[in-house]
């Protein structure tokens, strides 16, 4: 590994120093990307950064590790690929907010945020998005009972093919 992107951090953790530790006893490239951003991996292949901001006046202070996770559209040609992180319901409404006249939330495939969590995934946000395909990260028989029975019906709802 030689880049690493992370957006700024509303707050600190024992995770996050654990994270900057090991990148630099590697000496791995960290980029700060905040909205607005739009990175270059190669001719035709770059990420659009949506969220969050460089400003942490504009920070969700609600579960914000989460809600301020990099929200990131991957595009190459005339596929893309919606990054969601683990935000919830309180930062789709910013995108949703932010976005949803642009077009920028479309995405062929959607990385189905917080793990399919029942505090994510709205019906308005999924339906900006309208992907085709979701994915889910999540494991088998997991302690919070990932994904939501909820999330997974209104996928199902837009016709989309759950992974």
């Amino acid at each position: 590994m030689k880049n690493v992107i992370i957006s700024k951090q509303s707050e600190t953790s024992e995770n996050l120093e654990r994270f900057l530790k090991i990148v630099e006893e590697r000496n791995v490239k960290v980029t700060i990307a905040g909205m607005g951003d739009k990175v270059s991996i190669e001719k035709n292949l770059f990420f659009y950064v949506l969220w969050p901001g460089y400003d942490s006046s504009n920070f969700i202070t609600e579960n914000a590790l989460n809600n301020n996770s990099l929200v990131c559209k991957l595009v190459y040609m005339n596929f893309s690929m919606l990054f969601t992180g683990d935000i919830e319901e309180v930062a789709e409404k910013q995108l949703i907010n932010l976005y949803s006249e642009t077009g920028l939330l479309n995405a062929t495939v959607l990385k189905v945020a917080h793990h399919g969590s029942k505090t994510s995934s709205s019906e308005e946000f999924l339906e900006l998005v309208n992907p085709d395909f979701a994915l889910i990260g999540v494991g088998q028989n997991n302690l919070y009972g990932h994904p939501s029975a909820d999330v997974i019906t209104r996928l199902l709802n837009l016709r989309c093919l759950c992974l």
